[in-house]
């Protein structure tokens, strides 16, 4: 009788403990992060773990669409996440985003005030949207093999490089370097001035070498075409890596690119989260993640604190960007996007 009350004893005990040990782990706090590849240092996630005790669950995507897609599927619960200006715009129309508490972030104040003016074209309160890393979409060129200095994008469509130009292979950026060598907005909705764009893109196809998208920036430095369009980030790597490019933002105004990063509307631990945008808002993590990254930062800590080669270099931190003819892409009307696709079938499968 003793043997069997210890052996209920122990099978009591055995079963407490692996209740315990159940509840300890559903209390252990996390949360799920989503982002682009390659756009953050793999470090920082480490540090703010440690520094906290607080668990990062963290997915990549390799697009805005991808990441849209695996979000709103709802297989995964994201907690905090990192997309581009018009997809931001997407899901706070949508209802799939939740205000951030900025007055309880200590290091938000680092970010400068022309980045929130920047993102107030797609989230008009600055109450959704945590400004991350910006730049611009322009022409990385070889001064060696042009005809003469380059200031528009018309070199794009004169006929004068023919097979040695590089195109992003994006049909969001296709369209928004020929509406703006047209003369419209980039954010137009307007059927008859795409397809416009279409016709100029299309007679474009001769003189493209290829469609690519972070290729464009090796292939320049390899030498092997003479003009490509590029995100300034990867222009300025690229002149970094070749003496003979040139990277220009075209007279007739470009894309001003805003990534950032938003808490979605289900995120469940909602200060750990804040937490976690705090901590990217630190001048020696923003700093770290900015040497990796390379893109231009909206933190005027680290700004600040930069060798004065680099706080110079206008490729990799301009200066005098300002929304008029530059424009930020907010461009989420259905219909549009829906013709969109449509024309960029078209063109690739001519």
């Amino acid at each position: 009788m003793k043997k069997k009350v210890y052996v209920m004893l122990a099978v009591l005990i055995l079963a407490t403990g692996i209740l315990l040990t159940g509840c300890g782990k559903s209390d252990e706090q996390s949360i799920t992060v989503f982002n682009y590849g390659e756009y953050i240092e793999p470090e920082i996630l480490k540090q703010f773990e440690n520094e906290t005790g607080i668990k990062v669950k963290y997915e990549e995507a390799a697009t805005p669409e991808e990441l849209y897609t695996k979000f709103t599927a709802g297989a995964i619960q994201y907690d905090v996440l990192c997309t581009s200006d018009y997809m931001l715009k997407r899901m706070a129309d949508e209802g799939r985003l939740q205000k951030i508490d900025f007055s309880s972030m200590e290091y938000s104040k680092n970010i400068g005030d022309k980045y929130w003016e920047f993102t107030k074209t797609f989230d008009p309160t600055n109450e959704y949207v945590l400004p991350y890393f910006w730049g611009t979409v322009g022409l990385v060129y070889d001064k060696t093999k042009v005809h003469g200095p380059i200031d528009s994008w018309e070199v794009l469509f004169n006929g004068e490089y023919k097979n040695e130009i590089l195109m992003q292979n994006s049909q969001r950026d296709a369209f928004t370097i020929a509406l703006k060598t047209l003369g419209y907005s980039l954010c137009s909705g307007d059927e008859a001035e795409l397809r416009e764009a279409q016709q100029l893109l299309l007679a474009q196809k001769p003189d493209v070498q290829a469609y690519l998208v972070d290729e464009v920036r090796d292939e320049m430095i390899a030498g092997n075409a003479t003009i490509g369009v590029i995100y300034s980030g990867d222009g300025c790597l690229a002149c970094a890596n070749n003496e003979n490019l040139e990277y220009v933002i075209p007279k007739e105004g470009t894309n001003v690119w805003v990534d950032g990063w938003v808490m979605t509307k289900d995120c469940q631990n909602v200060e750990a989260a804040t937490k976690f945008l705090d901590f990217l808002c630190r001048e020696d993590i923003a700093m770290m993640n900015f040497e990796t990254v390379y893109y231009s930062t909206p933190n005027e800590a680290v700004i600040a604190n930069l060798p004065d080669e680099i706080k110079n270099d206008e490729t990799i931190m301009p200066k005098n960007i300002e929304l008029g003819i530059n424009e930020v892409n907010t461009q989420i009307d259905p219909d549009v996007l829906l013709l969109l696709n449509d024309l960029w079938k078209e063109l690739k499968a001519e």
